[in-house]
């Protein structure tokens, strides 16, 4: 079984799966044609629930165009695993009951690349038919600076240039004169397309990112934005761009959630068995981790805002799909972010590491972190969230903590979950913590302060055994570590000593020194990092 459009002719050979029910050929040439919808940053959530949600409105006639899929940050995800297989992938469902869904993608009408492609991809920002542009690439893809505020130095020689220098720069290099991809920062990169879209067709536009983030929408905003007045000032771009990037660009809030772990060896070996050829995961320089096929969990949301100035694909016809209002999406995100998902994620990340676990289900049959994250929800979170509307927390809780976490056949890891979390504890806890400081109950908690002072023992690099171990990729992880200082495993600290981390409000949302929280959390830390066998004891003393 060969995975691409010649081998999916014979439908027999792939019985078990579900194959495309429309003409492949057909959609891709509408889609070269009038591309609607563009998306950069084509690693595997954006396959198993965009690519999946688009392949069900391709199928029952909804939609006649497919996605084009862009990635600027390298090219191996489009060169070694999209075009080998003519953009198809195998997107493989794991139920709780053992049971596996799998289905053929079909719904990518086009991939490429910013350093190979760049004058195609600029050629589709110009066309009138295109609605959307939307992005799964990361917070960090958003930022402009560093952690302590310090402008990044591509973004001040971005700033430095000008829109249409950029573009020509990017034409250049990708017509072969230089292949460096980091030249330029793709916030400036869309920022010069968009412009140069207003230029020509004066056509509005959607950015959309889809990031699993807190204030998305704002995010991407305040990149281009903050781009484009800075070359306003300096001379380098009109009135009337700025205005068409206000006035006739949205910019929507998006919440997304949908559990996408690396390619597990154990469906690779399923799919071989079945047949199929040529799908081994590999890791691109980058740190992806990616295959010709995906798998993920059956639950899925994705919340948008519904302000698309062009108009937009019928996704709210896609299952788990729901278009709102900017208001309802905050709340829904809040809701997941701050409360019944994503904190409890990260604090079973945080203690997995240190004690060992290498799967989340697993830690699901642990007692003290099963309880460690009920109590934090229920007495730390459900207290201060607020109910959306669409979607009731409770219920949502329910799902996370019966079905999603504990789900034994999905092959998440505690380690990939640790990834970037310096850039997950402002909004996963941060906003809590905020909301628990207005209440005037901050010092009363004890799950999130627990939590915080774990991931301080996780900083040591030091599990609960006494071994090291190697945190996970964090952008800024020495930054936490100089903060530290000197404290070292097996050594009381002051709390002077943790006054400075502590008080770092990009760590943590807030300052956590002035929220009056430094005693106790400097109590904990001592307590998780007393000597081996700490954490184990002080997670029985906390959640007993």
């Amino acid at each position: 079984m060969i995975l691409n459009r010649k081998g999916i002719e014979d439908r027999n050979a792939w019985k078990g799966y579900r194959l495309p029910e429309f003409d492949i050929e057909k959609m891709r040439a509408k889609t070269a044609e009038n591309p609607v919808w563009l998306h950069f940053g084509s690693g595997n959530i954006f396959r198993a629930f965009l690519c999946s949600a688009a392949q069900s409105l391709l199928n029952n006639g909804t939609l006649e165009t497919g996605i084009v899929a862009a990635e600027s940050h390298g090219t191996e995800i489009i060169t070694e695993c999209y075009r080998p297989h003519d953009d198809l992938c195998v997107n493989v469902t794991l139920n709780p009951d053992g049971t596996t869904d799998k289905e053929v993608l079909a719904s990518v009408g086009e991939s490429l690349t910013t350093e190979f492609d760049f004058a195609r991809i600029a050629g589709i920002f110009n066309k009138p038919s295109l609605q959307m542009v939307s992005f799964t690439i990361t917070e960090k893809g958003y930022a402009l600076a560093d952690a302590k505020g310090a402008e990044f130095p591509v973004v001040t020689a971005d700033i430095a240039s000008s829109p249409d220098e950029i573009i020509a720069d990017m034409k250049r290099r990708a017509a072969g004169a230089d292949h460096s991809v980091s030249a330029h920062h793709l916030m400036a990169v869309i920022t010069a397309l968009t412009i140069m879209r207003g230029r020509t067709s004066g056509t509005p536009l959607a950015l959309v990112s889809m990031d699993n983030c807190s204030r998305n929408g704002e995010k991407i905003e305040k990149a281009v934005l903050g781009i484009a007045e800075a070359w306003f000032k300096a001379g380098k771009i009109t009135s009337s761009d700025l205005a068409y990037l206000k006035e006739k660009v949205s910019y929507p809030w998006s919440m997304i959630d949908k559990i996408t772990p690396r390619p597990d060896a154990k469906v690779e070996e399923e799919l071989a068995k079945d047949g199929i050829d040529d799908i081994r995961p590999f890791v691109t320089p980058n740190g992806t981790y990616i295959a010709a096929f995906v798998n993920a969990e059956r639950p899925q949301y994705l919340i948008v805002e519904d302000d698309f100035p062009n108009g937009r694909p019928a996704l709210d016809k896609a299952r788990g799909v729901i278009f709102t209002d900017r208001d309802t999406v905050n709340k829904t995100e809040r809701m997941k972010v701050c409360t019944c998902l994503n904190p409890l994620h990260t604090a079973l990340a945080i203690f997995g590491c240190l004690l060992g676990f290498t799967s989340i289900a697993a830690e699901m049959k642990d007692k003290e972190l099963r309880t460690l994250i009920e109590k934090m929800s229920a007495r730390e979170g459900m207290p201060v969230v607020e109910n959306p509307g669409i979607i009731d927390p409770k219920d949502f809780l329910r799902e996370c903590l019966e079905e999603r976490f504990p789900n034994p056949f999905m092959p998440d890891t505690p380690q990939r979950i640790a990834t970037d979390t310096s850039q997950k504890l402002p909004i996963r806890y941060g906003e809590n913590f905020k909301a628990h400081i207005e209440k005037g109950d901050a010092t009363d908690l004890v799950f999130m302060p627990l939590v915080i002072a774990g991931w301080l023992r996780y900083l040591l690099g030091v599990n609960d055994a006494g071994e090291t171990f190697e945190p996970s990729s964090d952008p800024m992880l020495e930054t936490a570590r100089e903060l530290l200082g000197s404290v070292s495993f097996g050594r009381a600290a002051t709390e002077s000593e943790l006054e400075p981390i502590l008080r770092n409000e990009t760590f943590f949302g807030t300052d956590l020194v002035a929220a009056g929280l430094l005693p106790k959390i400097t109590s904990y830390f001592n307590e998780l990092n007393a000597g081996k066998g700490s954490i184990r004891s002080t997670l029985q003393k906390y959640t007993a």
